[in-house]
């Protein structure tokens, strides 16, 4: 693995004795993989819902026809 100098230097500021610099390096992919995830799963969320749109806008209006004004 090959990672830029400035980066580097970047992560040894922030090295403490609980966490090195390998486990910063893992902690931050690890969130960059859990982000990624979380962008698919919500992506695909939205892609179900937006097929379902038209079937539930008509159902939304359907119920809202049944109330009565105030």
């Amino acid at each position: 693995m090959t990672i830029d100098e400035k980066v580097l230097r970047a992560i040894d500021r922030v090295v403490t004795r609980e966490k090195s610099r390998s486990r910063i390096i893992e902690d931050a992919a690890r969130a960059y993989l859990t982000q990624r995830a979380r962008l698919a799963r919500d992506s695909r969320d939205r892609e179900i819902i937006d097929r379902a749109a038209d079937g539930l806008n008509a159902e939304m209006e359907d119920v809202l026809s049944y109330q009565a004004d105030l």
